[in-house]
């Protein structure tokens, strides 16, 4: 698949923008500290960015804020993990508050999902 350089523009803007929920992820995923893979924050997957992937599992983790409640955001978010997932991305998707106030659910999910 090829990279789409507007995709390659927004994934490097957004690296320096996270939100403090995605930042808390990273400090789980990155380094492998988590599972024995390697994860990307900020990946680009054809036209789409993605918090978080781990190419090697085929696995996206997608940390959602209150402006993915809003019906159009919540359209935009089914019509693009449809779109992963014709392309073989299994996706799991955490509210911020999840990460937050239930931090050890997530991290048992994601480790459950990576069969590790």
């Amino acid at each position: 698949m090829k990279r789409n350089p507007d995709s390659v523009r927004r994934a490097r803007e957004s690296r320096a923008e996270m939100t403090n929920a995605e930042t808390k992820l990273w400090s789980l995923l990155r380094d492998r500290r988590l599972i024995s893979r390697k994860f990307r924050r900020q990946h680009t997957i054809g036209i789409y960015v993605v918090d978080f992937a781990c190419p090697a599992l085929h696995l996206v983790i997608e940390v959602d804020g209150p402006s993915h409640d809003a019906e159009d955001q919540k359209v935009f978010d089914a019509q693009r993990t449809e779109y992963l997932q014709r392309e073989g991305w299994r996706v799991i998707r955490f509210k911020n508050d999840e990460v937050y106030q239930s931090f050890g659910y997530v991290q048992e999910r994601i480790i459950a999902e990576c069969g590790e």
